[in-house]
C-alpha cells in the first residue's frame, strides 16, 4: 500500500502530544526555524505548553493536525494513534520505544506494534522509536533534540534507520544543503523506500542519501529507484553489514562469497543505486550531485600548485574507479600559454606557484585545464587555518575557481587534501556560484566514482526470496539429473552402491574416470573425490579408502582452460544472489567473485565474467586458447533457469567447478539444498 505522506512532511499544523522536555524541544525547535504555520500542543492537564495554549485531546483540536509529535510512553501513544487517525490527520511521529524493536527483551513489544498499526490504518505515521524529521525547506520539525541546520531554498534529503546518526548528519560542517533529515525508527508502517519516495516528490529535493540497516520490502526499493530514474533524481546509499560477522555460514563455497553483504550489493548496484562506505563520502557525493549532478564519466583531471599534491591525487585514484587522461592538444596549447615553459604539462597537474596571486593568469590556467572530454576538473586548495593564520593570500583561487567554471562552462569543483581546510563560509560561497567544494581527496575521488556510475538498464522485476525452510542435500546425481534437464552440460555418469560395482561402472563409461563419494558436500577437503583413475583396480582402491559407502562414476573432463564457480544462494533479505567466481579448490582462498540478483541480464552476467581476475583465461592467456564464452553462459542461464522455476524449497545450487573447455563448459560437480 502507498500512502500520501506529503501532509506528514510539509505541514501547515503541527500537533505536539505530551508534556516532557522532549515536547517543548519540539516547540522551541520550530519557533527557532520560523514554521510558518499552527503549533497546538495536546496536553490532558497543562493550560499552556511551552508559552502556548494546550488541549487537552487530540479531539479538543481546532482541526485535524497536518502533522504530530507524539511524546507519550508507548501504551498512551496506541491511543493517540487511534484518536488521530479518527480525526484525519496526516501522519505522526512515534517517539515511543518498546515495540517490536524490544521484543527480544520484552514479550509484550510484538503485539504493541500489532496494535499500533491497527490504531493507525491508513494514517501514515514514522517509526516507533525514532526523533521525527526535520523539513529544512519550509520550517517545520518534528523533532525533539539539537541540530545542526539551517533553512535551505532546495538541497538533499536524507533518510536514515538511526536517530542519532541523523543528528550527527545534521551538524555537518561541509556545507552540504539539507532539504529533510528523516529517521525511520523500527519502519513498523513507513519504511525508508516509501519515505525516500516522498521525498523525491519535492521539486526542490536535488538528491536523496540512504543509510540502510537493511532493506525489509524490495518491491518497495523497486518503485523507489523506479521514480528516481523517472524524475531525473540519483539515491545513493551508505549500507552498513559488510562485516564478516554478519555472513551465516552454511556448507557451500557459494555462500562464504555470497554470504551476508553481497546481497545489499547485488540490491543497490541493480537499482543503480552507487553504494558509499562511509559518512563523510556519502555526505561529499550528495554535495557534489546536488551542485553539478550525475557525471557523463570517470575522466577526471586534478591541477595543483604542488607536485606532492598532484602525486597524491594520482594514487588516490587508483583503484577507486576514476582516470586522469593524457591532455589533449587544446588543453596543453592553452596551458603553455597560461603558465609558459617553465611547467610541465601533465594530467594530474602541477601547475607551481609562479602565477599565483595572479586571478586572470590562474583563472586562464584552471579553465583551460577543464575540456568537454572530462566530467570534472578538481582544484587542489588546503586553505590555512582561520584561528592562527591569514587566509587573506587564498583569495585568488576563490576567484579564479569561479571565473574558470563560468569561462569553461565545465564542472569544477575545489578539494582540499584535509576535509577540514576548507572552510565552510568558502564552500558554500563557492557553491553558490557553481563550483562544488569537496572536503577530503579521498572522499572527492570517491564521489567522483559514484557520481560517474552509469545507470543500468531497468531492471526486471526481482525474484523474490521465498519462505526459509530447513534443506536437504541432494544426492550430486540427482541435482546433476535436474540441472541437465535445463540445459546444463553434465560428465557423463552412473551410480554405483559399492566399490565393486564402481569398477565395473567405470569400464562402461570408459577410461579415464572421477571417482566421487556421495553424502559428502566438501569432497576435495574430505578425500572423496578421486581425478584421473585410469584402471578398474583403480577405482576399487579408492573407492575402499573413501569415507563414503556409495559413489558416483564420471567421466573425466580434460582440456579445460579455466574453473569457473556458479553458485545461487537464497538470500532472505535480498533475494536469489548469482555468485560467479574462480572455481576449483582455490575458491575461497582467491576470493574472486561478482554476484548478481536473479534474474540477471545478459549483459550483467557478462560484465561479472570480465570482471574476474581469472578474466584473462577465460579470454585466451599468452596464447591460450580462450574458453567458449557462449558454452558458459548457457551454463549460467540453466542454472538460472532451474531457479526461477523452482525456487519455492530451494536453499542454495553450487556448480563448483565448471570446467571451461575450449569448446565446453561442463559441470564436473554440482552441489544441491532444497526441500521438497
Amino acid at each position: 500500500m502507498t500512502r500520501d505522506l506529503s501532509r506528514l512532511f510539509r505541514p501547515q499544523s503541527i500537533a505536539v502530544i505530551g508534556g516532557g522536555a522532549w515536547c517543548r524541544l519540539v516547540i522551541d525547535q520550530c519557533r527557532k526555524m520560523g514554521f510558518a504555520g499552527d503549533i497546538w500542543p495536546v496536553h490532558p492537564k497543562a493550560d499552556e505548553v511551552a508559552g502556548l495554549p494546550a488541549f487537552r485531546d487530540a479531539e479538543s483540536l481546532p482541526a485535524a493536525p497536518d502533522a504530530a509529535f507524539i511524546g507519550v510512553n508507548r501504551f498512551a501513544t496506541i491511543e493517540v494513534v487511534r484518536a488521530l487517525a479518527a480525526r484525519g490527520a496526516g501522519g505522526a511521529v512515534c517517539f515511543a520505544s518498546g515495540f517490536l524493536e524490544a521484543a527480544a527483551e520484552d514479550a509484550e513489544g510484538a503485539d504493541l506494534q500489532t496494535q499500533l498499526l491497527d490504531a493507525a490504518g491508513d494514517m501514515p505515521f514514522l517509526g516507533p522509536n525514532c526523533y521525527g524529521f526535520i523539513n529544512y525547506l519550509d520550517g517545520a520539525l518534528l523533532w525533539p533534540d539539537q541540530h545542526g541546520g539551517a533553512r535551505a531554498e532546495r538541497g538533499v534529503a536524507l533518510v536514515t534507520q538511526s536517530s542519532n546518526i541523523a543528528i550527527n548528519l545534521t551538524m555537518q560542517r561541509r556545507a552540504v544543503p539539507l532539504a529533510y533529515v528523516v529517521t525511520a525508527g523500527n519502519q513498523a508502517q513507513s519504511g525508508i523506500a516509501e519515505i525516500g519516495a516522498a521525498l523525491l516528490e519535492d521539486d526542490r529535493v536535488t538528491a536523496l542519501g540512504l543509510h540502510i540497516e537493511g532493506f525489509g520490502d524490495l518491491r518497495a526499493f523497486e518503485a523507489l529507484a523506479a521514480r528516481a530514474r523517472a524524475l531525473g533524481k540519483p539515491i545513493v546509499a551508505l549500507k552498513v553489514g559488510k562485516s564478516a560477522e554478519a555472513r551465516a555460514a552454511t556448507v557451500s563455497h557459494t555462500a562464504s562469497l555470497a554470504g551476508g553483504d553481497a546481497g545489499a550489493g547485488a540490491l543497490l548496484a541493480r537499482l543503480g543505486i552507487p553504494r558509499l562506505d562511509d559518512l563523510p563520502a556519502f555526505l561529499e557525493t550528495l554535495k557534489l550531485l546536488h551542485v553539478a549532478g550525475r557525471l557523463p564519466s570517470n575522466r577526471i583531471a586534478s591541477i595543483s600548485c604542488s607536485g606532492g599534491e598532484a602525486s597524491l591525487a594520482a594514487d588516490t585514484a587508483i583503484g577507486r574507479g576514476v582516470v586522469f587522461p593524457p591532455l589533449n592538444a587544446r588543453q596543453e596549447a592553452d596551458l603553455r600559454g597560461a603558465l609558459g615553459p617553465m611547467v610541465a604539462l601533465a594530467n594530474p597537474l602541477d601547475y607551481h606557484t609562479y602565477i599565483w596571486r595572479d586571478t586572470h593568469a590562474m583563472t586562464r590556467a584552471f579553465a583551460a585545464m577543464a575540456d568537454p572530454e572530462l566530467a570534472i576538473t578538481l582544484l587542489i586548495v588546503d586553505f590555512p587555518r582561520a584561528d592562527r593564520c591569514d587566509a587573506a593570500d587564498w583569495e585568488c583561487t576563490i576567484e579564479a575557481a569561479i571565473g574558470a567554471r563560468q569561462q569553461s562552462g565545465r564542472p569544477v569543483a575545489m578539494v582540499a587534501t584535509l576535509p577540514e581546510l576548507l572552510p565552510e563560509d568558502v564552500a558554500a560561497r563557492l557553491m553558490a556560484d557553481g563550483v562544488v567544494p569537496l572536503c577530503g581527496l579521498r572522499e572527492a575521488i570517491a564521489a567522483c566514482a559514484a557520481a560517474s556510475l552509469p545507470l543500468p538498464p531497468e531492471p526486471a522485476p526481482l525474484l523474490l526470496p521465498t519462505p526459509v525452510v530447513e534443506p536437504d542435500l541432494i544426492p550430486e546425481a540427482e541435482a546433476k539429473r535436474q540441472l541437465a534437464a535445463y540445459g546444463l552440460r553434465v560428465p557423463r555418469s552412473k551410480r554405483a552402491a559399492s566399490a565393486g560395482t564402481a569398477r565395473a561402472v567405470a569400464v562402461d563409461i570408459g577410461f579415464p574416470v572421477v571417482l566421487k563419494g556421495e553424502g559428502v558436500a566438501h569432497k576435495t577437503e574430505a578425500g572423496a573425490v578421486v581425478l584421473n583413475l585410469g584402471s578398474g583396480q583403480e577405482v576399487s582402491d579408492a573407492a575402499f579408502r573413501m569415507p563414503a559407502r556409495r559413489f558416483l562414476v564420471e567421466e573425466m573432463v580434460t582440456g579445460a582452460v579455466a574453473e569457473l564457480l556458479v553458485g545461487v544462494v537464497k538470500d532472505p533479505a535480498h533475494g536469489f544472489v548469482l555468485t560467479l567466481a574462480a572455481g576449483g579448490t582455490l575458491t575461497e582462498v582467491m576470493q574472486d567473485s561478482a554476484s548478481l540478483l536473479l534474474p540477471a541480464s545478459e549483459a550483467e552476467i557478462e560484465a561479472a565474467l570480465e570482471s574476474l581476475r581469472i578474466a584473462p583465461l577465460l579470454n585466451g592467456y599468452r596464447g591460450a586458447p580462450p574458453a567458449d564464452r557462449e558454452a558458459i553462459l548457457r551454463a549460467v542461464r540453466a542454472v538460472e533457469l532451474y531457479v526461477m522455476e523452482n525456487a519455492p524449497g530451494l536453499e542454495e545450487i553450487e556448480i563448483n567447478p565448471l570446467l571451461c573447455t575450449p569448446d565446453d563448459a561442463v559441470a564436473a560437480d554440482a552441489l544441491m539444498r532444497r526441500k521438497y
